[in-house]
């Protein structure tokens, strides 16, 4: 009998063909045939006949019928973040490390449409969820609490799950010295050190108290106009730009980037400006991306230790959750590529971890 390689059997059709019920072939396939007292040569007879045939199990059924999947879950903002990505990459990896399945999906940040995907994701019998910057993390919370779903949160806190964040207050604070200490400091005053980007959330809060404390030990408080909320929005982080610049006919000596989504924001208004005097300015990326390394611009980065962050939210899945619990996972500072003098700050060395 000829046999079509790109059509899946069934256990039933296995069953039939073999010749044998289907809670034998059932028993071979997952393993516990010799407990069932069925001899090795059937079971090889059973598996060489799956192959052939080309026969894969339906892992959702078997979730279904044990409570598990063999599948986590990930619940990212969205897609087109450089670390996004590489959350999504370590996440991967420490669920392939597991044996697992991982699934990644996007919410956009938006509360009802996390809370309706982590429902979908928990329909499939997902063994554990990480959920990563989301917009409402408390919600998603009593999503998975009523249904009994492991669950922790990374990138942004919640209240009732423990979470795992990078200190983002000291890594505003390094970043925002680091920017005021290089270059021409002749003059330079309180309101000169502007921070564009992001929204009132935990993480843009926490960059701000640490921006204002470096400004403040630098040339006294801040006021409120330094702070330009326009969200991860390039467009509106342009927009932010071209206002200052019409009120002021240049831009800001010292600017902090909440992220690379307002880097290009940035870019895309010194692009209109080819004239503009660019030469005293210093910026910092609260968000890395090897690329803004190459930029005319010098720029300092702040790098989120993604590894350290997944690999301790996998330690939380794996244990009793405990009481809510907040870890601070300190961020990498990483330099601009060049040959000026930079300020005595201690940095650690992107490739090799040192000090």
């Amino acid at each position: 009998m000829a046999i079509d390689n790109q059509q899946r059997s069934t256990i039933y059709e296995l069953s039939k063909k073999a010749g044998l019920s289907v809670s034998t072939i059932s028993a071979v396939l997952s393993g516990t045939w010799s407990r069932r007292g069925i001899s090795a040569r059937t079971a090889e007879a059973v598996k060489a006949l799956a192959k052939a045939h080309n026969y894969m199990p339906n892992k959702q059924a078997q979730g279904l019928r044990k409570s598990v999947s063999q599948m986590t879950g990930l619940m990212i903002p969205s897609h087109n973040s450089r670390f996004f990505a590489a959350v999504a990459q370590s996440f991967e990896l420490n669920v392939r490390r597991r044996g697992k399945c991982p699934i990644v999906v996007s919410a956009g940040r938006d509360p009802a449409t996390e809370r309706e995907t982590a429902k979908t994701l928990i329909s499939y019998s997902i063994e554990g969820l990480v959920i990563c910057g989301a917009a409402d993390p408390d919600g998603v919370h009593e999503i998975c609490s009523s249904a009994g779903q492991r669950h922790v949160n990374i990138d942004l806190p919640g209240s009732k799950v423990s979470s795992v964040i990078s200190d983002n207050f000291n890594g505003g604070l390094t970043l925002t010295s680091a920017i005021i200490e290089t270059g021409n400091k002749d003059g330079l005053r309180a309101n000169d050190i502007h921070f564009f980007g992001g929204c009132s959330e935990v993480s843009t809060l926490d960059r701000i108290r640490g921006f204002k404390v470096a400004v403040d030990n630098f040339a006294g408080p801040p006021t409120d106009e330094v702070i330009h909320f326009t969200g991860y929005d390039p467009a509106k982080t342009c927009q932010a730009f071209e206002t200052y610049y019409q009120n002021h006919s240049r831009v800001p000596r010292r600017i902090f980037l909440n992220s690379t989504l307002n880097y290009e924001g940035f870019l895309r208004f010194s692009s209109r400006h080819p004239d503009l005097d660019l030469s005293d300015i210093e910026i910092g990326c609260c968000d890395y991306d090897p690329f803004a390394s190459f930029c005319i611009f010098r720029t300092w980065m702040i790098k989120q230790d993604v590894v350290a962050m997944m690999e301790k939210a996998f330690d939380i899945l794996d244990k009793d959750p405990g009481d809510p619990t907040i870890y601070y996972i300190t961020p990498i500072l990483v330099p601009p590529r060049s040959s000026l003098p930079t300020p005595e700050l201690t940095m650690i060395n992107v490739e090799t971890g040192v000090i």
